[in-house]
């Protein structure tokens, strides 16, 4: 069996005799060396959390083009990852599907219809030997207005979109899943505050553990669609960030001070 592309990866089209789309497994690569997505459904919501990794010391890291969560609808927020025009295509599909829902059904677009849509989209990509696959993955954050309810959505490279308690991805993705599944999310739902500082904290870790990150500020980027802010995607409040950084930093610090005196014991 084939376990490299050579001759199998010049198309999206083709399958390796293994049964592989090598294509779709290097926009899968493209996403990973973007910055981390973390996504948590709460009890009350959702929050959305993105490191932005600072590729020039020059860059603005807060102007409009550098932004990874965009306003789908009042209701729904996406935080992208990977190669950025790719996420702004995906971004813009998405505006496009809510308001044609809107326009046609008088309503807006319930988040697990969003999802499937924009992974449909996504998949067609991976089907024509004269298009590619999307570099970029994103995760969707919704309030369903007739169930009453929260959507948190992944779609992924080849155009799968799940439903999730919790989920990661870009940049260091295991570890971020690991450290989500420590919070039982799927028994014990936390709060959407509770959340924001979850997020601050997993994504303060990954920044200190890569190497490359030395010197770099920690750029983040979280938003929420929760009863706080009205059942409306909006970016969390600044000074709730900013807490929720300075409890991340003192939880990281005692875990690291428990984990030198169990080394000196």
């Amino acid at each position: 069996m084939a376990s490299s592309g050579s001759g199998y990866d010049l198309s999206a089209s083709t399958f390796s005799p293994d049964g592989r789309i090598f294509q779709v497994e290097y926009a899968s690569k493209a996403v990973e060396n973007g910055g981390t997505v973390v996504g948590i459904k709460a009890s009350d919501g959702v929050v959305l959390g993105v490191s932005k990794p600072v590729l020039h010391k020059m860059i603005v890291a807060s102007t409009g083009s550098y932004k990874r969560i965009h306003n789908i609808d009042v209701h729904a927020g996406i935080a992208s990852t990977g190669f950025l025009p790719d996420a702004r295509v995906l971004v813009g599909r998405a505006v496009d599907e809510a308001v044609d829902w809107q326009q046609n059904f008088g309503s807006k677009i319930p988040p697990h219809i969003l999802a499937d849509r924009l992974g449909h989209y996504v998949h067609y990509f991976t089907l024509h030997g004269a298009l590619r696959p999307f570099g970029a993955a994103c995760v969707l954050g919704a309030y369903d207005q007739e169930e009453k309810k929260y959507g948190l959505y992944m779609v992924e490279t080849n155009g799968a979109a799940y439903s999730y308690y919790g989920v990661a991805t870009g940049k260091g993705k295991q570890a971020a899943k690991t450290e989500l599944e420590k919070l039982d999310l799927h028994r014990e739902p936390c709060t959407s505050a509770e959340a924001v500082k979850h997020i601050a904290k997993i994504l303060t870790m990954l920044h200190n553990e890569n190497k490359d990150n030395e010197g770099k500020p920690l750029e983040l980027e979280i938003s929420w669609v929760c009863e706080e802010s009205g059942h409306k995607h909006a970016g969390v409040p600044k000074e709730t960030i900013k807490a929720a950084m300075t409890w991340a930093k003192e939880q990281l610090e005692d875990e690291d001070d428990d984990g030198d005196e169990m080394e000196e014991g």
